[in-house]
C-alpha cells in the first residue's frame, strides 16, 4: 500500500508559539511511518513558513529554526494543485499532500484564520473548521452560545478594548453592576493556554488586569469568580462525538495559568476527576453538548467547573489543545483506550471523513 504524505504545521505568529512545537513532536513522534510521510512546516514569530527536514527534538526545544537546509514553503490556495509550494533559489516545486495536521494554539492557527487557508487548498486537515474553530477561540461569542443553549456558566460581561481606553469608568461600572461582586477574572477574549487571564480583587486591580487583557486582544471578557474543581473532557469525532472518562486538575498556583500548565511540576492531573459518577456523566453529556453547538469536529477538549454544591458550569472549549507530554487530550484519550498513535489514525480518519462530505 502506498504512504499517504501527511503535513505536519507547528509554530505560528501566537503567544502559543513555544506550547505549539512541544506538541508538534510528540504528534510527530505517534505518527505511523509505516503509513505516512510526514512533511514537517514550521512558521516562525514573524510569519515566514518553512520546509523543516531535520530532527524532530529539535522542533521541541526551538533549534529547528536554525537549521540551514529550511526552505521557504507554504501552502498554496489553489485546490487543482493541493500542495505545498517549496521554493529553492529560483526553483519552485510544488509537493503533493493527503492531509494537515495543524497542530498549532492560539491566534492564526486555532482561530480559523488558517482553516480558512485549507478550505480553499481543498487538502483534509484535522480538527475544527473555520466556523466553530473562531466561535471558540472567541469566549466571549462562545459564552453567548452556551447562554442560547441554557448551559450553566459563570456570569460574564464584555467590551471592546479601544472603547474602554475612552471612558475607562464606564466600563468599570459596567462590571460591578453585572457582576456584583469582586474577585473576577478578566481574560482576553481570544487568546489560549491563559495567556494574559488575571484576578482582580478590587477596582485598581481590576483596571491592571484589563490592561494586560488588552495587550493580547482587542475584545476584553470579565467573568465571576467560582470556587470549585476544574474539571476537563476530550471530545473525539464528527457526527457521531465521544466524549472520554473527565480529568481534574489541581493547578500549582491560584488558578491554572501558562505556568501552571507547562512549567510547573507541582500542578497535579487526576484522571478520572474526583467528582460522582453522576457528576462525571453530566460532564459528558454536556461536554458532548457543547461540541455539537459550536459545530465541532475532529476533536476538541471541553473545560468546566464543578462546585461543591453540584453545579456544572462550562468554562471554554479548546479545538487544538495540547499534545505536550503532560497535556490533558491524550491523557484522557489514553485513559479511555485509544494511545497516542490510535488517536492520530483515528484523527486522520475524521479530516478524510469531514472533507468528503464537503466536497
Amino acid at each position: 500500500m502506498q504512504k499517504k504524505r501527511i503535513a505536519v504545521i507547528f509554530g505560528g505568529k501566537s503567544s502559543e508559539y513555544e506550547v505549539s512545537q512541544v506538541s508538534a513532536s510528540y504528534v510527530i513522534s505517534k505518527i505511523p511511518k509505516d503509513k505516512y510521510d510526514v512533511l514537517t512546516v514550521g512558521i516562525t514569530k514573524t510569519g515566514k513558513w518553512l520546509l523543516y527536514s531535520g530532527n524532530t527534538e529539535s522542533i521541541a526545544d526551538g533549534s529547528w529554526i536554525n537549521d540551514p537546509n529550511n526552505k521557504t514553503a507554504f501552502i498554496t490556495p489553489d485546490p487543482s494543485v493541493s500542495g505545498l509550494a517549496v521554493i529553492d533559489g529560483s526553483d519552485c516545486k510544488i509537493i503533493k499532500l493527503d492531509v494537515i495536521f495543524p497542530v498549532m494554539h492560539g491566534k492564526n492557527g486555532e482561530d480559523g484564520t488558517i482553516q480558512g487557508l485549507f478550505e480553499l487548498s481543498g487538502i483534509p486537515y484535522i480538527g475544527c473548521g473555520v466556523l466553530s474553530s473562531a466561535d471558540c477561540m472567541d469566549k466571549a461569542v462562545a459564552n453567548i452560545i452556551f447562554d442560547n443553549i441554557g448551559m450553566d456558566q459563570a456570569a460574564f460581561t464584555w467590551f471592546y478594548a479601544c472603547d474602554y481606553a475612552k471612558e475607562p469608568e464606564k466600563f468599570i461600572e459596567q462590571v460591578e453592576r453585572e457582576l456584583k461582586t469582586y474577585p473576577v477574572f478578566v481574560k482576553p477574549a481570544n487568546a489560549g493556554s491563559s495567556v494574559g487571564i488575571s484576578k482582580a480583587s478590587d477596582r485598581s486591580e481590576l483596571k491592571k488586569a484589563i490592561e494586560i487583557a488588552a495587550k493580547e486582544d482587542g475584545k476584553i471578557l470579565v467573568e465571576e469568580n467560582i470556587t470549585g474543581k476544574e474539571v476537563e473532557c476530550a471530545v473525539l469525532g464528527n457526527d457521531e462525538p465521544i466524549a472520554s472518562v473527565p480529568g481534574q486538575i489541581a493547578p500549582a498556583s491560584e488558578f491554572y495559568d501558562y505556568d501552571a500548565k507547562y512549567n510547573n511540576a507541582e500542578s497535579k492531573l487526576f484522571i478520572p476527576a474526583n467528582i460522582s459518577d453522576e457528576l462525571i456523566s453530566r460532564v459528558k453529556n454536556m461536554a458532548l453538548k457543547a461540541y455539537r453547538a459550536l459545530g465541532c469536529s475532529g476533536l476538541s477538549r471541553v473545560d468546566f467547573f464543578v462546585t461543591d454544591d453540584g453545579r456544572v458550569l462550562i468554562n471554554e472549549i479548546n479545538t487544538m489543545p495540547g499534545f505536550t507530554s503532560i497535556s490533558m487530550y491524550p491523557k484522557l484519550m489514553a485513559a479511555c483506550g485509544i494511545d497516542g498513535t490510535n488517536l492520530i489514525e483515528r484523527l486522520i480518519e475524521f479530516a478524510y471523513e469531514r472533507s468528503e462530505k464537503n466536497v
